[in-house]
C-alpha cells in the first residue's frame, strides 16, 4: 500500500531565512510523507547564508534550497498544495494567492532572525532560535493523524500549533 505524500508550502516575504528553515527541516523530518516547498512574496536573489549554516549545524541538507516567487506555486502546472503556512508576520497580512487544491492554511509566525542588529553570536543566536521554534512546529505537524482527522479540525489545530513558544503577535490566526 502507498502512502499519500503531502505538498506542503511555507511562505515568507523574503524566502530567505525563516520560510528556507522550514522547507529544510521539513525535507529531512518529513521522511518521504511531505513534499517540501518555500516561497516569498518578494524573495530575496539569494538565501541568508546564515539559514543555510544552521541549518548544515543541525544535520539538515541546503542542497536546492533557492528564494523564489510565491508566483510559482500559483501558477498552472504547479504542485497543489495541501498546507500552506506563513512564517512571518508581513506575509501573512498580505493577499496571497489563489491556491490551486484549496490547502489548509495556519500562520506560524516566528521573529525574523535577518532582522536582529548585533554581534555576529546574536544574530547567529536568532538563527538558531528560529530553526527550534519552527522544528518544534514542524515536529507537532509530523505527529498530527492526517487521515483521520476532518479539515476543520485539522485546521484548528495547525493554527494552535503557531501560538506555541517562539510566536509573533498575530501567530496562529487563520490566513
Amino acid at each position: 500500500m502507498t502512502s499519500r505524500i503531502y505538498n506542503v508550502l511555507f511562505v515568507c516575504t523574503g524566502n530567505s531565512a525563516r520560510s528556507i528553515l522550514a522547507e529544510g527541516i521539513l525535507r529531512k523530518d518529513g521522511m518521504g510523507r511531505f513534499a517540501a516547498f518555500s516561497a516569498g512574496s518578494y524573495p530575496k536573489t539569494q538565501v541568508n547564508p546564515l539559514a543555510l549554516r544552521v541549518l548544515e549545524d543541525y544535520g539538515y541538507p541546503v542542497e536546492g534550497l533557492l528564494s523564489k516567487s510565491w508566483d510559482e506555486f500559483a501558477a498552472p502546472g504547479a504542485p497543489t498544495m495541501d498546507f500552506v503556512f506563513t512564517v512571518c508576520d508581513d506575509a501573512a497580512g498580505e493577499v496571497c494567492p489563489v491556491w490551486p487544491g484549496q490547502p489548509i492554511t495556519a500562520h506560524w509566525g516566528i521573529a525574523d532572525p535577518a532582522a536582529v542588529a548585533g554581534t555576529a553570536i546574536e544574530k547567529e543566536r536568532a538563527f538558531v532560535d528560529a530553526f527550534k521554534y519552527l522544528r518544534n512546529r514542524i515536529s507537532l505537524f509530523l505527529s498530527l493523524p492526517l487521515v483521520s482527522v476532518d479539515k476543520l479540525a485539522l485546521g484548528t489545530r495547525l493554527r494552535e500549533i503557531g501560538r506555541i513558544e517562539g510566536a509573533t503577535a498575530m501567530s496562529g490566526q487563520g490566513h
